[in-house]
Protein backbone atom coordinates (compact mmCIF):
# COMPACT_ATOMS: atom_id res chain seq x y z
CA UNK A 1 0.00 0.00 0.00
CA UNK A 2 1.25 3.50 -0.83
CA UNK A 3 2.18 6.00 1.85
CA UNK A 4 1.60 9.28 1.63
CA UNK A 5 4.95 11.02 2.00
CA UNK A 6 7.30 7.71 1.80
CA UNK A 7 10.73 8.57 -0.45
CA UNK A 8 9.20 12.40 -1.14
CA UNK A 9 11.20 15.38 -0.88
CA UNK A 10 10.47 18.54 1.82
CA UNK A 11 11.65 21.13 -0.96
CA UNK A 12 8.67 23.90 -0.71
CA UNK A 13 5.20 24.28 1.07
CA UNK A 14 3.61 24.93 -2.16
CA UNK A 15 4.30 21.05 -3.33
CA UNK A 16 1.81 19.88 -0.47
CA UNK A 17 -1.77 19.99 0.25
CA UNK A 18 -3.35 21.82 3.26
CA UNK A 19 -4.26 17.96 4.37
CA UNK A 20 -0.44 17.47 4.24
CA UNK A 21 1.05 20.05 6.14
CA UNK A 22 -1.40 19.70 8.34
CA UNK A 23 -0.40 16.27 9.19
CA UNK A 24 3.18 17.03 8.99
CA UNK A 25 2.03 19.92 12.00
CA UNK A 26 0.10 17.29 13.89
CA UNK A 27 2.50 14.57 13.73
CA UNK A 28 5.30 17.05 15.42
CA UNK A 29 3.35 17.64 18.00
CA UNK A 30 2.80 14.06 18.44
CA UNK A 31 6.83 13.32 18.43
CA UNK A 32 6.87 16.42 21.05
CA UNK A 33 4.81 14.84 23.39
CA UNK A 34 6.99 11.72 22.93
CA UNK A 35 9.89 12.95 23.92
CA UNK A 36 9.10 14.97 26.52
CA UNK A 37 7.63 11.26 28.18
CA UNK A 38 11.32 9.65 27.02
CA UNK A 39 9.37 6.78 24.52
CA UNK A 40 11.49 6.28 21.73
CA UNK A 41 10.43 6.56 18.30
CA UNK A 42 13.81 5.28 16.35
CA UNK A 43 11.52 4.67 12.87
CA UNK A 44 14.97 5.67 11.27
CA UNK A 45 17.37 3.16 12.88
CA UNK A 46 20.04 2.52 10.74
CA UNK A 47 19.50 5.25 8.15
CA UNK A 48 22.44 7.41 7.20
CA UNK A 49 21.72 11.14 7.11
CA UNK A 50 23.84 13.91 4.98
CA UNK A 51 23.30 17.49 6.19
CA UNK A 52 24.70 19.56 3.25
CA UNK A 53 24.98 22.97 4.70
CA UNK A 54 26.60 26.14 1.94
CA UNK A 55 25.01 28.46 4.99
CA UNK A 56 26.35 28.79 8.58
CA UNK A 57 23.21 27.59 11.07
CA UNK A 58 22.61 27.17 14.75
CA UNK A 59 18.87 25.58 14.89
CA UNK A 60 18.62 24.13 11.20
CA UNK A 61 22.37 22.10 12.13
CA UNK A 62 21.16 21.52 15.59
CA UNK A 63 17.50 20.75 15.09
CA UNK A 64 18.33 18.09 12.03
CA UNK A 65 21.34 16.37 14.10
CA UNK A 66 19.04 15.68 17.53
CA UNK A 67 15.58 14.57 15.26
CA UNK A 68 18.43 12.13 13.29
CA UNK A 69 19.70 10.88 16.42
CA UNK A 70 15.88 10.61 18.39
CA UNK A 71 15.17 8.75 14.98
CA UNK A 72 17.75 6.05 15.48
CA UNK A 73 19.44 7.30 12.04
CA UNK A 74 23.38 8.32 11.81
CA UNK A 75 23.34 12.01 10.51
CA UNK A 76 26.88 13.16 8.84
CA UNK A 77 27.85 17.15 8.47
CA UNK A 78 29.03 18.25 5.09
CA UNK A 79 30.22 22.10 5.32
CA UNK A 80 30.88 24.20 2.85
CA UNK A 81 34.90 23.61 2.49
CA UNK A 82 33.87 19.31 3.12
CA UNK A 83 32.02 19.37 -0.38
CA UNK A 84 32.66 20.38 -3.64
CA UNK A 85 29.24 20.96 -4.60
CA UNK A 86 29.17 23.03 -8.00
CA UNK A 87 32.69 23.99 -7.80
CA UNK A 88 34.63 20.89 -8.79
CA UNK A 89 31.82 18.54 -8.97
CA UNK A 90 28.66 19.46 -10.42
CA UNK A 91 25.28 18.99 -8.42
CA UNK A 92 24.11 16.50 -10.34
CA UNK A 93 26.94 14.04 -10.02
CA UNK A 94 27.29 14.98 -6.09
CA UNK A 95 23.40 14.21 -5.95
CA UNK A 96 23.81 10.50 -7.51
CA UNK A 97 27.22 10.22 -4.82
CA UNK A 98 25.56 10.94 -1.79
CA UNK A 99 22.50 9.45 -2.87
CA UNK A 100 24.22 5.79 -3.49
CA UNK A 101 25.90 6.11 0.11
CA UNK A 102 22.77 7.79 2.47
CA UNK A 103 19.43 7.35 2.64
CA UNK A 104 18.62 11.04 3.02
CA UNK A 105 20.27 14.60 2.49
CA UNK A 106 19.17 17.62 3.77
CA UNK A 107 20.51 20.99 2.11
CA UNK A 108 20.33 24.39 3.56
CA UNK A 109 22.41 27.09 0.96
CA UNK A 110 21.71 29.36 -1.69
CA UNK A 111 19.91 28.24 -4.73
CA UNK A 112 16.46 26.91 -4.72
CA UNK A 113 17.23 25.29 -8.31
CA UNK A 114 20.54 23.40 -6.15
CA UNK A 115 18.11 21.67 -3.73
CA UNK A 116 15.79 20.37 -6.97
CA UNK A 117 18.75 19.07 -8.53
CA UNK A 118 20.06 17.14 -5.70
CA UNK A 119 16.41 15.85 -5.13
CA UNK A 120 16.12 14.82 -8.88
CA UNK A 121 19.05 13.06 -8.82
CA UNK A 122 19.81 11.56 -5.33
CA UNK A 123 16.93 8.73 -5.66
CA UNK A 124 16.69 9.57 -2.09
CA UNK A 125 14.30 12.07 -0.26
CA UNK A 126 15.97 15.95 0.10
CA UNK A 127 14.63 18.41 2.78
CA UNK A 128 15.15 22.04 1.72
CA UNK A 129 16.35 23.17 5.44
CA UNK A 130 16.48 27.04 3.76
CA UNK A 131 17.27 28.62 -0.06
CA UNK A 132 17.18 32.17 -0.82
CA UNK A 133 13.59 31.38 -2.52
CA UNK A 134 11.68 28.95 0.61
CA UNK A 135 12.22 27.82 4.31
CA UNK A 136 9.75 25.18 4.75
CA UNK A 137 11.11 23.22 7.55
CA UNK A 138 11.07 26.50 9.35
CA UNK A 139 7.10 26.83 8.39
CA UNK A 140 6.19 23.27 10.29
CA UNK A 141 7.65 24.64 13.25
CA UNK A 142 5.99 27.92 13.01
CA UNK A 143 2.49 26.46 12.53
CA UNK A 144 3.19 23.75 15.41
CA UNK A 145 3.93 26.94 17.49
CA UNK A 146 0.74 28.79 16.42
CA UNK A 147 -1.24 25.89 16.91
CA UNK A 148 0.34 25.06 19.95
CA UNK A 149 -0.77 27.91 21.12
CA UNK A 150 -4.42 28.87 19.80
CA UNK A 151 -5.59 25.21 19.40
CA UNK A 152 -6.26 26.06 15.43
CA UNK A 153 -5.18 27.86 12.64
CA UNK A 154 -7.76 29.06 10.36
CA UNK A 155 -9.36 32.55 10.88
CA UNK A 156 -5.96 33.77 12.59
CA UNK A 157 -4.08 36.50 11.80
CA UNK A 158 0.10 36.68 10.87
CA UNK A 159 1.59 39.77 10.40
CA UNK A 160 5.08 39.82 9.05
CA UNK A 161 6.88 43.05 9.71
CA UNK A 162 10.01 43.92 7.88
CA UNK A 163 11.80 43.11 4.61
CA UNK A 164 8.98 41.28 2.91
CA UNK A 165 11.10 39.73 -0.49
CA UNK A 166 13.28 37.28 2.06
CA UNK A 167 12.76 33.23 1.73
CA UNK A 168 10.34 33.72 5.12
CA UNK A 169 8.26 36.13 4.26
CA UNK A 170 7.89 34.10 1.06
CA UNK A 171 7.17 31.02 3.04
CA UNK A 172 4.57 32.56 5.49
CA UNK A 173 2.91 33.91 2.77
CA UNK A 174 2.63 30.85 0.64
CA UNK A 175 1.77 28.61 3.75
CA UNK A 176 -0.55 30.94 5.91
CA UNK A 177 -2.88 30.93 2.37
CA UNK A 178 -2.57 27.14 2.16
CA UNK A 179 -3.72 26.87 5.29
CA UNK A 180 -6.28 29.29 5.65
CA UNK A 181 -4.96 31.41 8.31
CA UNK A 182 -5.39 35.36 7.43
CA UNK A 183 -1.91 37.23 6.43
CA UNK A 184 -0.38 40.47 6.00
CA UNK A 185 3.08 41.31 4.85
CA UNK A 186 3.73 44.99 5.97
CA UNK A 187 7.14 46.10 4.41
CA UNK A 188 8.23 49.30 2.51
CA UNK A 189 6.65 49.01 -1.41
CA UNK A 190 10.04 48.14 -2.61
CA UNK A 191 10.86 45.19 -0.32
CA UNK A 192 6.95 43.36 -0.26
CA UNK A 193 7.01 39.84 -2.19
CA UNK A 194 7.30 39.80 -5.91
CA UNK A 195 4.29 39.35 -8.09
CA UNK A 196 4.77 35.32 -8.75
CA UNK A 197 4.85 34.48 -4.79
CA UNK A 198 2.12 37.05 -4.55
CA UNK A 199 0.14 35.35 -7.72
CA UNK A 200 0.83 31.58 -6.00
CA UNK A 201 -0.37 32.43 -2.28
CA UNK A 202 -3.93 33.98 -3.74
CA UNK A 203 -4.31 30.63 -5.92
CA UNK A 204 -4.29 29.08 -2.35
CA UNK A 205 -6.11 31.55 -0.95
CA UNK A 206 -9.16 30.92 -3.33
CA UNK A 207 -9.52 27.94 -1.95
CA UNK A 208 -8.61 28.01 1.93
CA UNK A 209 -10.33 31.61 2.27
CA UNK A 210 -7.51 32.93 3.50
CA UNK A 211 -7.49 36.89 3.52
CA UNK A 212 -4.01 38.26 1.87
CA UNK A 213 -2.82 41.75 2.74
CA UNK A 214 0.52 43.73 0.90
CA UNK A 215 0.82 46.77 2.51
CA UNK A 216 3.25 49.50 3.36
CA UNK A 217 1.07 51.03 5.80
CA UNK A 218 1.92 49.98 9.50
CA UNK A 219 -1.35 50.45 11.09
CA UNK A 220 -3.67 49.41 8.73
CA UNK A 221 -1.55 46.06 8.26
CA UNK A 222 -1.13 45.20 11.90
CA UNK A 223 -4.40 45.85 13.29
CA UNK A 224 -6.07 42.93 14.48
CA UNK A 225 -3.00 40.65 14.53
CA UNK A 226 -2.80 37.54 16.37
CA UNK A 227 0.33 36.59 15.39
CA UNK A 228 3.16 39.25 14.79
CA UNK A 229 6.57 37.76 13.18
CA UNK A 230 9.56 39.36 11.77
CA UNK A 231 13.03 38.38 10.44
CA UNK A 232 16.61 40.16 10.34
CA UNK A 233 16.39 43.17 8.06
CA UNK A 234 20.11 42.29 5.89
CA UNK A 235 19.87 38.01 5.00
CA UNK A 236 23.14 36.65 4.35
CA UNK A 237 24.66 37.51 1.59
CA UNK A 238 23.43 40.72 1.52
CA UNK A 239 25.61 42.64 4.28
CA UNK A 240 26.39 45.84 2.06
CA UNK A 241 23.17 47.12 1.95
CA UNK A 242 22.60 47.23 6.01
CA UNK A 243 22.80 51.22 5.73
CA UNK A 244 19.95 51.28 3.42
CA UNK A 245 17.69 48.62 4.74
CA UNK A 246 18.09 50.58 8.08
CA UNK A 247 16.75 53.45 6.93
CA UNK A 248 14.17 51.54 4.56
CA UNK A 249 12.94 49.09 7.61
CA UNK A 250 13.41 51.20 11.30
CA UNK A 251 9.82 52.34 11.19
CA UNK A 252 8.94 48.70 10.97
CA UNK A 253 10.68 47.68 14.40
CA UNK A 254 8.52 45.30 15.87
CA UNK A 255 8.47 47.52 19.24
CA UNK A 256 6.04 48.37 21.94
CA UNK A 257 4.12 50.93 19.80
CA UNK A 258 3.54 48.54 17.38
CA UNK A 259 2.17 45.86 19.69
CA UNK A 260 0.09 48.60 20.48
CA UNK A 261 -0.75 49.27 17.01
CA UNK A 262 -2.67 45.60 16.45
CA UNK A 263 -4.97 46.28 19.55
CA UNK A 264 -5.27 42.56 20.65
CA UNK A 265 -1.91 42.80 23.33
CA UNK A 266 -3.37 41.00 25.69
CA UNK A 267 -3.79 37.62 23.42
CA UNK A 268 -0.97 37.93 20.46
CA UNK A 269 2.31 35.82 20.19
CA UNK A 270 5.48 37.31 18.64
CA UNK A 271 7.59 34.93 16.88
CA UNK A 272 10.94 35.18 15.49
CA UNK A 273 12.92 32.49 13.52
CA UNK A 274 16.38 33.82 14.83
CA UNK A 275 18.92 35.01 14.92
CA UNK A 276 17.70 37.80 16.24
CA UNK A 277 19.40 41.94 17.19
CA UNK A 278 17.59 42.76 19.73
CA UNK A 279 20.53 43.84 21.99
CA UNK A 280 24.37 44.39 21.75
CA UNK A 281 25.29 41.27 23.41
CA UNK A 282 27.14 39.87 19.64
CA UNK A 283 30.01 41.11 17.83
CA UNK A 284 27.38 41.92 15.08
CA UNK A 285 24.74 44.02 16.63
CA UNK A 286 28.32 45.60 18.70
CA UNK A 287 29.43 46.83 15.08
CA UNK A 288 26.14 47.83 14.11
CA UNK A 289 26.03 50.09 17.34
CA UNK A 290 29.06 51.75 16.74
CA UNK A 291 28.39 52.47 12.99
CA UNK A 292 24.66 52.93 12.82
CA UNK A 293 24.01 53.73 16.56
CA UNK A 294 21.31 51.13 16.75
CA UNK A 295 20.73 49.16 19.83
CA UNK A 296 17.93 47.14 18.48
CA UNK A 297 17.09 46.47 15.22
CA UNK A 298 13.92 44.47 14.04
CA UNK A 299 12.57 43.83 17.40
CA UNK A 300 13.22 45.35 20.43
CA UNK A 301 14.11 43.64 23.61
CA UNK A 302 11.64 44.64 25.42
CA UNK A 303 9.39 42.74 23.03
CA UNK A 304 11.50 39.81 23.04
CA UNK A 305 11.72 39.12 26.44
CA UNK A 306 7.99 39.81 26.85
CA UNK A 307 5.66 36.86 28.52
CA UNK A 308 3.96 37.27 24.77
CA UNK A 309 7.58 36.21 22.86
CA UNK A 310 7.31 32.39 22.08
CA UNK A 311 10.64 32.35 20.13
CA UNK A 312 12.34 29.88 21.98
CA UNK A 313 9.47 27.85 21.91
CA UNK A 314 9.11 27.43 18.02
CA UNK A 315 12.99 27.33 18.16
CA UNK A 316 12.77 24.24 19.89
CA UNK A 317 9.69 23.10 17.21
CA UNK A 318 12.28 22.67 14.24
CA UNK A 319 13.78 19.57 15.73
CA UNK A 320 10.30 18.29 16.08
CA UNK A 321 9.06 19.65 12.73
CA UNK A 322 12.02 18.19 11.37
CA UNK A 323 11.60 15.14 12.83
CA UNK A 324 8.35 14.84 11.83
CA UNK A 325 9.34 15.60 8.37
CA UNK A 326 12.29 13.02 8.03
CA UNK A 327 10.03 10.16 9.40
CA UNK A 328 6.98 10.90 6.91
CA UNK A 329 9.09 10.95 4.42
CA UNK A 330 11.78 8.24 5.08
CA UNK A 331 10.53 5.81 7.88
CA UNK A 332 8.03 3.47 5.72
CA UNK A 333 5.09 4.93 8.31
CA UNK A 334 1.88 3.92 7.76
CA UNK A 335 0.09 7.10 6.26
CA UNK A 336 -2.45 5.85 3.64
CA UNK A 337 -4.12 8.88 3.33
CA UNK A 338 -4.62 12.06 5.19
Amino acid sequence: MNSVFQGKSFLAEKDFTKQELMYLIDFAIHLKELKQKNIPHAYLAGKNIALLFEKTSTRTRSAFTVAANDLGAHPEFLGANDIQLGKKESVIDTAKVLGSMFDGIEFRGFAQETVETLAQYAGVPVWNGLTDLWHPTQMIADFMTIKEHFGHLEGLKLVYCGDGRNNVANSLLVTSALLGVNVAIVSPKNLLPSQAIVEMAQQFALESGSQIELTDEIALGVKGADILYTDVWVSMGEEAQMATRIKELLPYQVNAELVKLTGNKEHLIFLHCLPAFHDLQTKTAQEVFEQFGMKEMEVTDEVFQASYAKQFIQAENRMHAIKAIMAATLGHLFIPKV
